[in-house]
């Protein structure tokens, strides 16, 4: 039991300071946050910074996973597909996480990690852990058919990036005190963003002389 508190101490001591301060965020700062007087505890438990960001990533998942299916089940069950319903699928679980668990770091660790392979790696979508969001995908892809298919796949490709950026803003709006943790106004302001970013009509342009 007290590794496995201490593994928990010091994913959560990582997602708070990765979240405050970046990727780089010295290891030992993180171990001292978590109450780990050994700086090669992170070495022990995670193998290396990257095992330990892949742990923080791990960790959230089964949550947003158990929820994320519910919400599609129930899509299913009323016939809603549009792009807004698989948004409101694979975003409000994430907003849940602050408003019903006070977790409230996870958009911003996400967001200054999004270029890591815990979220840009396409072998994730292949994990069992990870169905709900390669059904969210695969689904979104049908529905924006009528974009070229170029334009289609580079704005499924930008839509992690986006989110990320668009939840950690709304977790340091929570932290400010400009919106509550469950305001539901801007958690649809949020989906709505995101619903211009993928569905936006083409616009044939000029070249650029």
């Amino acid at each position: 039991m007290a590794v496995t508190d201490a593994r928990e101490r010091i994913i959560l001591a990582a997602e708070q300071l990765i979240a405050e301060r970046g990727q780089a965020v010295p290891l030992r700062d993180i171990a001292a946050a978590a109450g780990q007087r050994n700086n090669s505890a992170i070495q022990y438990h995670f193998g290396s910074r990257d095992g330990l960001i892949e742990a923080v990533v791990e960790h959230r998942l089964a949550t947003l996973e158990v929820r994320r299916l519910e919400l599609l089940a129930e899509q299913a069950a009323a016939g809603a597909t549009s792009v807004h319903d698989l948004l409101e699928a694979l975003v409000i679980p994430m907003l849940e996480l602050g408003e019903r668990y006070g977790i409230n770091h996870y958009a911003r660790f996400l967001e200054q990690i999004h270029t890591h392979r815990a979220v840009t790696d396409a072998a994730n979508l292949e994990s069992e852990r990870r169905t709900s969001v390669r059904v969210i995908m695969q689904q979104l892809e049908r529905e924006l058919t009528e974009l070229p298919k170029r334009l289609r796949l580079r704005r499924l490709r930008a839509l992690p990036t986006v989110l990320f950026a668009l939840l950690a803003d709304h977790e340091r709006a929570v932290e400010a005190g400009r919106v509550t943790a469950g305001d539901t106004v801007a958690w649809g302001e949020i989906v709505d963003m995101l619903a211009g970013v993928l569905i936006a009509p083409a616009v044939e342009r000029a070249p650029v002389r």
